[in-house]
């Protein structure tokens, strides 16, 4: 063991990592060879004395790699990256025993739980875990060693250790900032036997995967059925965190402050913000945790990640079952804007494709002569893509090969000018037939679904949809997918469907079915416009969020409510993440006074949506069937085509918010991005009906600029300003009545 590490350490400084060897001895360990698991962690390098990092890390990459280490005890090992650090006994069984906040030097736990739950034909087993823990407002290592296995649980026999491998493949095809797929990283694989003859030859093995950089750790389980017969999976519990309390209350709450941690699964829908759509993270009260102050015990300090209900998968013999990926992540503040930051930073790494961002067009009508007219207007102003759009008239369910070759010839001229092609397709939120629409489990009859009515995924009805709709993007040649009413969690009773047995399988089976389908697409390059938070899933973009009876509303109504939704909708999005929408025509009605037709009449206001979109680096649905009416129409489009694309890494870097827009004063969106040579660019907008003269504060922070900047309004000469002692620099803004201007931050 002694010259295992020194020959480690011996490699390491060859390598040229002195300066920071206590922080990099073991990057990623490889499994043995000849895919051997390991039963202990002694050959493993001992866990550094990690120390806080000087810098910021989500300015100033960590110059450390995620490894996996040996603990302070042969039998620990531990997963560390510099900024989290999650330590596992191994014996006498696995159990997370440790969990801390490198960031913050703070514990995240206070007791430790089985790593899994599973509830097998009927019967509920721990998956690991330890018994015998005296007290659950805080852990000390020393009851560790007096803490015990469960008999009747799971028992740890070995893990072994990789490479993160990526989940579903992804085909490059747009501008994007070149991120790593997968996120580099380690993996631990924990392997389980279990308790009971009944279950041998069952084998349960729970991954774990911590990325570089990041304060985000993964983790699903995988349970293989090698015991000769069926197996039914009834529910499971991915993870299970004993977590340390936010706040302590005597009596009850209705709200509760959280604390530095939460979880977020793949496992989402029905949402298109991170909150909404998560299905699977759960706040409870801990029954084990006894001394709290609440007075009826109700504190939730127990963080999970399940499935609302089921899976209830029957796993026949030979064949394996893996959960939903849940990812949790570490704050280092209670602050929204940092908080945001991160979970953005990791939605980034987690799903790299959401960084496409093609500015796109939506016309409204199939009619050939139509869309043929509206590419050649998107190639003579810069925008990329074109999107059939709802109410076009194209039917991607039509499988008739007249058809599809009309449609092919279509999308080859849409390439010959550089143009891609999407289409709409409706799923659910609306009626098929009785025999396949989703059964409501109260009535044994279709209706009352989230949206009314839905067909359901496990019926015959998609089993036909979903080769139509696969069938058709590859025949034609389509580069986009807009797939309105995505599954949005519909439970279904029928026992008639062949997807499913019946209403406790019916959510996971058709989750899994749109969620193979996106990964498809992903796979081939297919770009995904869905509005639900299926990123995860393979999915490129979500609604920013807005309600779309707002577009009938007056036009300046319109502009100015436009900027208030891409300010709330980017807490947790990236510009690139939301889409929003520009009504060209009439749109839910409004009459002339919503109406920009005719664009060259209403040119103030279409000016208004393009500098608010393409202002704030966020693309949005330009519907109509056409872009431009006049040559001084299509020249004001073009300038502000050539505007976003010129500083387009800025503006499709991170925003920070500082004032929401509320009509009363000039607004502002700030992007920033310390790796560019753009640090900063600020988008300032005047509501107002008169010239205004202000005082802009501008925080620098984020931007890695610690003394000074060069900054400049639009194309003037730069001028060098002090950061003050909180990285802010001040400037003098004059903005005419509804006027726009930027300014932009650089290196000294």
């Amino acid at each position: 063991m002694r010259h295992y590490d020194l020959f480690c350490r011996s490699v390491l400084l060859l390598a040229g990592f002195l300066c920071v060897l206590p922080l990099r001895l073991f990057s990623a360990p490889r499994p043995a060879e000849d895919g051997r698991v390991r039963a202990d962690a002694r050959l493993l390098p001992p866990a550094p004395a990690w120390e806080p990092h000087p810098g910021d890390w989500l300015i100033h990459p960590l110059p450390v790699r995620s490894g996996a280490f040996r603990g302070t005890k042969d039998t620990e090992l531990v997963l560390a990256n510099g900024l989290l650090r999650r330590t596992f006994r191994l014996a006498p069984n696995a159990a997370t025993v440790g969990f801390d906040n490198l960031m913050t030097g703070a514990a995240v736990i206070r007791g430790v739980k089985p790593e899994a739950l599973l509830t097998l034909d009927g019967k509920e087993y721990a998956v690991g875990g330890l018994t015998g823990q005296p007290e659950y407002a805080y852990l000390l290592p020393s009851w560790v060693e007096e803490m015990k296995s469960d008999p009747a649980s799971f028992r740890c026999v070995g893990f072994s250790l990789g490479k993160v491998e990526a989940p579903f493949g992804w085909q490059r095809r747009r501008h994007a900032p070149d991120l790593p797929w997968p996120p580099p990283g380690v993996a631990l694989d924990l392997h389980f036997q279990p308790p009971v003859m009944e279950l041998s030859g069952l084998r349960v093995v729970i991954h774990y995967e911590l990325y570089d950089g990041l304060p985000l750790l993964g983790k699903r389980l995988t349970v293989t059925n090698g015991t000769g017969r069926a197996v039914r999976v009834n529910r499971l519990v991915s993870e299970m965190l004993a977590v340390v309390e936010a706040e302590s209350a005597v009596d009850e709450r209705r709200e509760w402050r959280r604390p530095l941690v939460d979880l977020f699964s793949d496992y989402s829908f029905h949402g298109m913000d991170a909150t909404t759509a998560s299905q699977t993270t759960a706040w409870l009260p801990d029954p084990q945790y006894t001394s709290q102050v609440n007075y009826n015990r109700r504190t939730p300090a127990l963080l999970v990640s399940r499935p609302p209900m089921g899976p209830d998968v029957l796993l026949p013999s030979g064949e394996a079952f893996s959960s939903h990926r849940t990812f949790a992540v570490l704050y280092d503040r209670d602050e929204r804007e940092r908080q945001g930051l991160i979970l953005r930073r990791a939605l980034r790494a987690l799903a790299p494709w959401s960084a496409e961002n093609p500015i796109m067009m939506h016309v409204r009508s199939a009619d050939s002569g139509v869309f043929r007219q509206a590419v050649d207007q998107c190639a003579e102003t810069g925008f990329e893509m074109i999107i059939y759009t709802f109410g076009s008239g194209l039917n991607m369910e039509n499988d008739q090969p007249e058809y599809i070759a009309r449609i092919r010839s279509e999308v080859d001229y849409a390439h010959s000018k550089g143009i891609e092609v999407g289409a709409y397709s409706l799923l659910a939120s609306r009626r098929v037939s009785e025999e396949d629409d989703v059964i409501h489990p109260a009535t044994g009859k279709t209706g009352g679904a989230i949206f009314g009515n839905s067909p359901c995924l496990g019926s015959r009805w998609a089993g036909r949809y979903f080769p139509k709709i696969r069938s058709f993007i590859e025949q034609t040649g389509l580069d986009l997918l807009e797939h309105d009413g995505s599954y949005p969690g519909d439970v279904c009773a029928s026992e008639r469907h062949p997807g499913h047995r019946g209403l406790d399988d019916s959510q996971w089976t058709q989750w899994r079915t749109i969620a193979d389908f996106y990964q498809w697409c992903r796979g081939r390059g297919t770009y995904l416009n869905v509005p639900d938070f299926y990123f995860l899933a393979g999915s490129s973009k979500t609604g920013m969020g807005y309600r779309e009876s707002n577009w009938s509303l007056p036009r300046e109504r319109q502009i100015l409510l436009g900027r208030q939704n891409i300010y709330d909708g980017t807490w947790d999005k990236s510009p690139s993440m939301g889409w929003m929408f520009v009504p060209l025509v009439e749109y839910h009605g409004g009459g002339p006074a919503a109406t920009l037709e005719p664009l060259a009449d209403h040119l103030d206001a279409y000016e208004a949506h393009l500098a608010n979109n393409f202002g704030a680096g966020v693309q949005a649905c330009y519907r109509g069937p056409r872009l431009y009416d006049t040559e001084v129409t299509k020249a004001a489009v073009k300038k502000w085509v050539s505007w976003f694309k010129r500083y387009r890494d800025i503006l499709e870097s991170d925003l920070i918010h500082l004032r929401r827009p509320d009509g009363r004063d000039i607004d502002c969106f700030l992007h920033v991005n310390a790796g560019l040579r753009r640090k900063a660019m600020a988008v300032v907008y005047n509501p107002l009906d008169r010239e205004v003269e202000r005082r802009l504060v501008l925080p620098l922070y984020y931007t890695g600029l610690t003394e000074a900047a060069w900054i400049r309004e639009r194309e003037e000469s730069p001028k060098k300003y002090i950061l003050d002692r909180e990285y802010r620099v001040s400037l003098s803004v004059r903005l005419p009545a509804r006027g726009f201007t930027w300014f932009v931050a650089e290196q000294p």
